[in-house]
């Protein structure tokens, strides 16, 4: 049911998008240097490494971290309006229809992150697929924290119903949660 769910939506949002992804395309390239898409290794279901999309939000060449290991001045100025409205997770709605994420579930790590991906796999996470968005982002709990954000993600994953989703949604696009935040102090 659940795979069934996200076929339909991401399909759905993909058409939806589409005029929308059409306008930002030029307008990342036009604020800055690189390609407007940004594909990253992530790892997903059964820990399978796969590639992310995402529209890009921070300067070409900024290190492939976490993004709360990453400065505050690696963001461009759409990128924050991106990252402000998750705007810049649309793309990811293709990973969702291909199968490799899920619309709601835990949030897909880098192959770099040793310690979440140890305390995920303890907690059993890497059963489902990673999803656009999950429990903890709306929690504010994000990848600076592996053995909680592991936690609160294998209870997602013991209790995860198509009802939870919904509300995970909704909470979403109202703005609940702190989205992929970047370290200010630097």
């Amino acid at each position: 049911m659940k795979r069934l769910f996200d076929i339909c939506l991401s399909l759905i949002g993909c058409f939806l998008c589409a005029p929308l992804m059409l306008i930002l395309v030029p307008l990342i390239r036009m604020s800055s240097q690189g390609n407007a898409m940004f594909f990253q290794k992530r790892i997903g279901l059964n820990k399978r490494e796969f590639t992310c999309l995402k529209l890009r939000s921070m300067k070409e060449g900024t290190s492939q971290v976490g993004t709360h290991d990453v400065c505050e001045s690696a963001v461009t100025g759409i990128g924050r309006y991106l990252r402000a409205t998750k705007i810049d997770e649309l793309p990811q709605l293709w990973n969702v229809f291909i199968g490799e994420m899920s619309l709601v579930g835990p949030r897909p790590c880098l192959p770099t992150q040793v310690e979440l991906i140890e305390e995920r796999e303890k907690r059993g996470v890497f059963k489902v697929r990673p999803g656009i968005t999950g429990l903890s982002q709306i929690e504010k709990i994000d990848m600076s924290d592996p053995a909680r954000l592991a936690s609160r993600d294998a209870e997602y994953v013991a209790s995860a119903n198509l009802v939870m989703d919904l509300k995970i949604l909704v909470w979403t696009v109202l703005g609940k949660g702190s989205g992929d935040r970047v370290d200010r102090s630097q």
